[in-house]
């Protein structure tokens, strides 16, 4: 642990629920041109792991833990470039990270931005460039819109077994792999109780599909539609196993883009997405696929975390 620095200052965001936690200093140099080399070799880089380790496992974080450090972006276009990260590595995409990182900019002064009004924060991540637009009145944050790189849809009623039966999954890339699938075809609903039969269910479709890289399982409720379009309900399982308290900013862009090939978002239509913490995110598909998510995030701490030299427990533990 000698290479880990001994304290590591962070802000920490909730976005809809789901917690993101910002770090923009007291990182180890982290090689490559891009932030997709960077996050290509992120697993290799020792000292940058072990702060990974430190900052999302318990004591000091928990499995549902999500984060990012802050790098330099590709080029000028944009303000600035992030890893995100979580209890397994390194995503290539995070929706509600991106949202919480729109607001920290701003809030921070980084971006400057009106009292009312917007300001586009220009991110580079994983899997391309993406935009948090940051909505402003009264000189505070009142809401985030994140517009994706564009989704497309891989395949259509792909036959999954699973011990709940015989399901057919939808995939799409929104950056990174989202795999969907009616609750209900597994016999479950999205409701707190369910939770534990809709994560052995994320993880068995998961595991059944290793060839098209999959990094969220969303399983979901159709409600009533409102008057703005259709209303859904989900769970999103993510990484080895873990739950999506928000309702999943990258994955409802694969919503999106699954609704507007199904014609459900025709006329410009809003998607209202429910979450199983019962928080909303709103999105709408654009042309040539690119798809718009809006919801709120909210600082919940500035935090100086700190590595004592004789506690034996060192990262951390996951249980």
């Amino acid at each position: 642990m000698s290479t880990t620095p001994r304290s590591v200052r962070t802000t920490d965001y909730h976005t809809a629920g789901e917690p993101f936690r910002i770090v923009d200093e007291d990182l180890p140099p982290i090689p490559g041109d891009t932030v997709a080399e960077r996050r290509a070799l992120a697993l290799r880089l020792g000292p940058l792991d072990e702060l990974r380790r430190l900052l999302v496992r318990e004591p000091r974080g928990h499995s549902g833990m999500y984060g990012g450090f802050i790098v330099p972006p590709d080029d000028d276009g944009a303000h600035f470039g992030v890893l995100f990260w979580h209890k397994d590595g390194y995503s290539t995409a995070c929706g509600h990270g991106t949202m919480a990182l729109g607001a920290w900019a701003v809030d921070t002064g980084r971006v400057p931005a009106p009292d009312d009004g917007y300001v586009p924060v220009r991110i580079d991540v994983p899997s391309g460039r993406v935009t948090a637009t940051v909505h402003r009145a009264g000189g505070r944050t009142t809401g985030v819109t994140f517009r994706n790189v564009p989704t497309r849809v891989l395949a259509r009623k792909v036959p999954v077994t699973t011990a709940f039966g015989t399901v057919e999954a939808d995939i799409a890339d929104s950056g990174a792999v989202y795999v969907t699938v009616p609750a209900r075809d597994l016999g479950l609903d999205t409701t707190r109780a369910a939770l534990p039969e809709l994560v052995r269910a994320g993880r068995e479709i998961r595991a059944a599909l290793p060839e098209h890289d999959v990094y969220g399982v969303i399983l979901y409720d159709d409600l009533p539609d409102t008057a703005e379009g259709p209303h859904q309900r989900n769970v999103t399982v993510f990484a080895d196993g873990q739950i999506d308290r928000s309702p999943c900013g990258s994955g409802t862009s694969a919503r999106l883009a699954l609704l507007g090939e199904d014609g459900r978002l025709d006329g410009g239509a809003t998607l209202t997405h429910e979450s199983v913490a019962d928080t909303v995110f709103t999105g709408r598909l654009l042309p040539g696929g690119v798809t718009e998510v809006t919801g709120a995030t909210h600082r919940t701490g500035s935090h100086t975390f700190v590595l004592d030299a004789h506690d034996d427990l060192g990262t951390g533990f996951l249980l």
